[in-house]
């Protein structure tokens, strides 16, 4: 019967809900969603924004410190004071006076001869020229480079140089590991220009190591005052390979982080690849809004990084403070619209549900059942009115077709009953044809085998008879060889007398008598002895049963026939034939079992059916029903034991003969 039940997805209730809800609760959170994911983007891509251009501002304070330091060395080689100092052999002191004025580190003067002459009680690297600024600068082309002088030669300068330089490691998180523990190498802004008229070449150099005025300068210059949200900070780094060599970052409160290293996924990143990281990063201890670039010595190598950033919490603070607003105002509008347009929903569909309730009772067989809505003059309460009366009708129509129906039930019961027992009967004469067909058949052409041999057999018996008198006295040296053809002729008789035996059981068994199991399975065997030897089968036997059964001879001859040879086809590849019998009160049980495949248990259920087979064409489907058939005409019963792959058990109930 056809269900009136809707599936809550296609109900009119389900879908007033959503018409009333979907704009709420769907429309508007997705819509919402949009916004706030792209507020947010925006959000986080201004700040990365804002980074990238302290990181600007940052650069060029760099390179402006680079230029001036070029601009004043330039300056001082060009000057007049410079020459007489030169001519009057007072340069060291000059020098000594020029490195203060200028804020120099170091400065030193190399000569057109190669002889370098360093400031008043001052000294100088060994092999200056291995640095491509100086190279470039004796060549007459001065710069300002970031170059990374090792210990020995800011010692070369003074201890107290090297000194200054040199920083003891500090474990930092998320850095990667290393077994150094101090950096002792310096990072110098190396400048170098030659003198007017080619007469040499003045170096100069700035350490930045330790150098907090240059790195709260760029802090200060980058990050002014009121220029960042409350509660966050700007922090400015410069950084030795990934060592934070001059920093404002604090590793606790007054303590900077001096000595710290730069996360593995930065340095990879800068150092590593190249290329500038404007995201978030991990600084020291806390998250910071970053922006690293490589800086290059004049060498070409990236050497360290120049780093601008500044606390990223306060304004993930705002950011979620922001979204918990907006969530809030959502949550808010949804507790006062949601149940005002549940209310106005449930006055369309609770009437609709009352009529869908209606026709399910209908359905189950309560015709009488009727939606009683009330006249509310509206499209709802006329349609339940119209459906009141549609289902009086039906009430009306379904008695009429009742009773039609069980008029033509009856007619059909009796006409059905005449066709079963129609049927039986053309079934039962057909097994019976089908048996009587099979038999004759067989037997015709059994006797017609068995006289062709006799025939033959019956001369060669009277020859060898003839030769054997023939011989007379002369015959005795070859009595052995005659026996055995006596033997071999007389076994030959005795094969064909049974299979006349089994053609012709008019002419031999007679009607059904009294016989020995154990004796018609002896004489069976020689009829299937030639499929016993095709394969490697162990025959056992075990005839033990000392009654005789009441069954023709010929007809149980052909039940172990069929058994043995369904037993042998079960082995294609050899195994164990096992035949027994065994007296059981007043029967006689014979057993034919194999050790061969076994069968499908839903295959047991049919195979005493007529024309059933496993065998595709090389069976007929007979076998098993024609031995069923016999059983069962001498008042016995046949049961079958199988299991797949450990062989099959035919057990045969025959009554014993009354003595």
């Amino acid at each position: 019967m056809h269900k009136s039940r809707i599936h809550w997805t296609k109900s009119v209730r389900t879908r007033l809900l959503i018409i009333a809800l979907l704009p709420m609760l769907i429309i508007m959170p997705l819509f919402g969603g949009v916004v706030v994911y792209n507020w947010s983007a925006r959000f986080d891509n201004l700040l990365i924004a804002k980074v990238n251009g302290e990181l600007t501002i940052a650069h060029e304070y760099l390179t402006g410190l680079k230029v001036r330091a070029l601009e004043k060395v330039q300056a001082l080689g060009a000057s007049a004071v410079f020459l007489q100092a030169s001519e009057a052999g007072q340069l060291p002191a000059l020098l000594e006076r020029q490195r203060q004025e200028y804020g120099f580190d170091f400065i030193y003067f190399i000569g057109p001869d190669g002889k370098i002459i360093p400031t008043s009680g001052g000294a100088a690297p060994a092999q200056p020229t291995r640095w491509p600024v100086v190279q470039r600068a004796l060549a007459g082309e001065g710069g300002a480079e970031i170059d990374i002088f090792q210990a020995e030669d800011l010692a070369a300068f003074s201890p107290e140089f090297a000194a200054q330089a040199a920083l003891p490691l500090v474990p930092t998180k998320a850095a990667l590991p290393t077994t150094r523990t101090r950096e002792t190498r310096g990072m110098i802004v190396h400048t170098a220009a030659a003198v007017s008229a080619g007469e040499g070449t003045l170096v100069a150099g700035v350490l930045l190591n330790h150098n907090l005025d240059f790195i709260d300068a760029i802090n200060a210059l980058v990050y002014p005052e009121a220029s960042l949200t409350e509660g966050s900070r700007g922090t400015t780094t410069l950084f030795l390979d990934d060592v934070r060599v001059s920093t404002n970052v604090r590793l606790f409160e007054n303590v900077r982080a001096l000595g710290t290293r730069v996360s593995v996924e930065v340095r990879e990143a800068v150092l590593g690849q190249g290329r500038t990281w404007l995201d978030r990063a991990f600084v020291v201890n806390d998250w910071y809004i970053s922006a690293y670039e490589p800086l290059i010595d004049s060498f070409g190598n990236r050497v360290g990084m120049l780093y601008v950033g500044f606390l990223d919490s306060p304004y993930r603070a705002a950011k979620a403070q922001t979204l918990w607003l907006i969530s809030g105002g959502f949550l808010f509008l949804l507790a006062f619209s949601v149940p005002l347009f549940l209310r106005l929903a449930r006055g369309v569909f609770r009437p609709l549900e009352n009529m869908v309730e209606t026709i399910s009772k209908v359905e189950a067989g309560d015709l009488t059942a009727r939606t009683g809505l009330s006249d509310a003059q509206n499209e709802v309460s006329l349609v339940s009115t119209h459906l009141d009366t549609v289902l009086a009708q039906v009430q009306d129509r379904d008695q009429s077709l009742r009773e039609w129906a069980d008029e033509l039930e009856n007619r059909v019961e009796a006409r059905t009953a005449e066709l079963k027992n129609a049927n039986q009967q053309l079934e039962a004469t057909t097994k019976q044809l089908v048996v009587s067909e099979k038999l004759a058949a067989i037997g015709e052409i059994t006797a017609g085998v068995a006289h062709e041999i006799n025939n033959p057999v019956a001369v060669i018996q009277g020859n060898v008879d003839v030769i054997h008198e023939t011989l007379g006295p002369h015959a005795t040296p070859l009595k052995t060889e005659f026996s055995l053809v006596f033997e071999q002729v007389h076994r030959i008789n005795t094969l064909v007398n049974k299979l006349l035996q089994f053609a012709r059981p008019e002419e031999f068994a007679g009607n059904a008598g009294s016989h020995s199991p154990n004796d018609v399975i002896e004489d069976t065997l020689p009829l299937v002895q030639h499929l016993l030897s095709k394969v490697n089968i162990n025959l056992k036997q075990a005839l033990n049963c000392t009654q005789d059964v009441t069954i023709n001879r010929t007809e149980l001859q052909q039940v172990f026939i069929n058994l043995i040879v369904n037993a042998i086809q079960a082995m294609p590849s050899g195994g164990v034939l096992e035949i027994a019998t065994v007296d059981q009160d007043s029967e006689v049980l014979i057993s034919i079992a194999d050790s061969g495949v076994g069968i499908e248990p839903e295959v047991i259920e049919h195979i005493f059916d007529p024309f059933f087979t496993t065998k595709k064409a090389e069976g007929t489907g007979l076998g098993l029903s024609i031995t069923q058939k016999l059983i069962e005409r001498a008042g016995g019963r046949i049961s079958v034991d199988s299991r797949i792959g450990h062989g099959t058990r035919f057990n045969v109930f025959l009554d014993s003969a009354v003595s």
